[in-house]
């Protein structure tokens, strides 16, 4: 039965009826037993009359009454106890943690407010850390639920340990823990010394019974007092968290294993990848995501052989945001393949009014390739836009090869059984082997940018460009150069042997009616494709969206 929050129980105490009871029973049975017991004793020793029936029958009344009192106070005491007990055990329980025994998310508002108002006696200021373990989840997956457990027992250990007497230690949930603890005002330093501790003491390996765990953290430190020790805007211990909280996100996003103070800027960027997220899933359900498309060249002859399609976002608050921005955050909320289906499907019905001659090269995320059945839906694409496969081109980065190697050869091997093409993009910034680059079908070699642009100064070359073109023509694999952005580097490409390359040097990526007016101007459209309506230029160009 659900009790209204005004209208409590009585309390087990306050049985007044039975307490009544039992009193008025003792007392009828001092009456009753005085005339009853006498009488009784005199019927025993021969020498008396009987006693009134009636009084004997009270008296053995009274004396049920009694037992029956001592009874119910019996289970009344008892009754108390086990509710006092149940009423401890769920105080613990709502407020601790049950594997690790410290706080829990809610009790940690209530101590991180006891923490500040002793330190505001004090005239000190309080540090609020959040700790994330990092890919903490890999553990559960590859070693099982209990050694994740027995982690962060451990864990818990260590920072009791080395934490101030004074601070409170609270798991918020998972892997994420927070503390709360108070310092001198200005004295900022002394918790980046505690937390550089933090860090040595779980760099140290968990020894559990069968395995070794090694582990790092990534923390966010916010104070309720700003950097020139100033009051801040901090005003409750919810606003303490969120700042932190930002904090982590901030030392998640610069790689992890580190720690960062609480800055405003670091709210403001916040907002913007928020700003952003929602502008994706907008973009994707009205079709705000189009596909440029950067030429590549045959180096010796200067033909035109093909195009990179490349993702671009025509924002009509941000204007037109580059890949860099956009792509690894539609990676993190789930929407690359959505994002990426969209960009293909256009793509293959604007190449179909290329000449036969011309490929189309598609870029593919890691992600993507943890799809067993990618190489299915991506035919299946290619058959609904009448698109043949051999002039379709599949780049695939160095990343990919290392999270299931297995699966990915098998979609390159399904890929290439239906005539497409792959391309190991961006080759030398990864850590592609030799007996890779070997066993796996490849038919192109990309080398990535950064070592092309090496070549920009007259009469350098460079020795990792020649070591790959080497290694090329060892294994029989065409090779593709990209950022060619100026002569020089063409020059000396040119020298180094016959190439396919891409670059600023060919022109800016072009949206699909300026990729259709250049093949027009060059013959190059296919007569037999169906025409399609060009779209309206809106002249925007091509920014790239700083961030906050």
């Amino acid at each position: 039965m659900d009790l209204e929050p005004n209208n409590p129980p009585e309390p087990v105490e306050r049985d007044i009826v039975t307490f009544g009871i039992a009193i008025a029973a003792i007392i009828l049975l001092v009456g009753t037993a005085g005339a009853v017991v006498p009488k009784s004793l005199a019927v025993l020793f021969g020498n008396g009359e009987q006693p009134d029936p009636l009084l004997v029958n009270a008296m053995l009344l009274n004396i049920a009454l009694i037992i029956f009192g001592w009874r119910r106070h019996r289970e009344l005491t008892l009754e108390i106890a086990e509710r006092r007990r149940a009423e401890e055990q769920a105080r613990v329980l709502a407020t601790t943690d049950p594997l690790t025994h410290c706080l829990n998310r809610c009790s940690m508002v209530d101590a991180t407010n006891a923490v500040r108002a002793q330190a505001a006696i004090r005239g000190d200021t309080v540090a609020y850390c959040m700790i994330d373990l990092d890919n903490f989840k890999q553990i559960n997956d590859m070693h099982g639920h209990a050694c994740g457990d027995a982690v962060l027992v451990m864990l818990t250990e260590r920072l009791h340990a080395s934490l101030p007497r004074e601070s409170r230690l609270a798991r918020l949930g998972g892997d994420e823990f927070a503390f709360v603890t108070s310092y001198p005002l200005g004295q900022g330093e002394r918790i980046d010394d505690l937390i550089i501790r933090l860090f040595e003491q779980i760099a140290m390996p968990f020894q559990l019974r069968e395995r070794t765990i090694e582990l790092t953290m990534s923390v966010g430190v916010a104070s309720d007092h700003d950097a020139d020790s100033g009051i801040g805007m901090v005003t409750d211990a919810a606003e303490l968290m969120h700042r932190a909280d930002i904090a982590l996100y901030h030392a998640k996003k610069e790689g992890k294993n580190r720690f960062f103070w609480f800055e405003n800027s670091m709210e403001n960027e916040i907002r913007f990848r928020n700003q952003l997220e929602t502008g994706i899933r907008r973009g994707l359900a009205q079709g705000e995501f189009v596909p440029y498309y950067e030429q590549q060249v045959d180096l010796e002859s200067g033909t035109l052989v093909g195009f990179e399609m490349l993702a671009r976002w025509r924002s009509p608050q941000l204007g037109l945001i580059s890949p860099d921005i956009f792509v690894p955050i539609a990676e993190e909320i789930g929407l690359i393949a959505e994002l990426s289906d969209q960009l293909i499907e256009q793509a293959l019905s604007d190449a179909r009014e290329w000449d036969d001659s011309l490929t189309l090269s598609i870029n593919i995320s890691p992600i993507q390739l943890r799809d067993p059945w990618f190489a299915q839906r991506l035919l299946k694409k290619l058959v609904a836009a009448n698109f043949p496969p051999q002039r379709l081109e599949v780049e695939i980065t160095e990343s990919c090869l290392h999270e299931n190697i297995s699966l990915v050869r098998s979609i390159i091997t399904s890929l290439r059984n239906q005539g497409v093409k792959i391309s190991l993009d961006d080759f030398g910034i990864g850590y592609s082997s030799l007996e890779q680059l070997r066993d796996l079908p490849f038919d192109r070699i990309k080398i990535d940018r950064s070592f092309v642009s090496e070549l920009r100064e007259p009469g350098r070359r460079s020795n990792v460009v020649e070591a790959i073109i080497a290694l090329a023509r060892g294994l029989d694999l065409p090779l593709t150069a990209e950022g060619v952005e100026d002569e020089d580097i063409l020059d000396a490409l040119k020298s180094m042997g016959r190439l396919k390359a891409q670059g600023y040097f060919y022109g800016y990526p072009e949206d699909a009616e300026g990729v259709r007016a250049r093949l027009r101007s060059a013959g190059k459209l296919n007569p037999l494709a169906p025409v399609i309506s060009a779209q309206p230029d809106e002249n925007q160009s091509m920014v790239r969206v700083a961030r906050p």
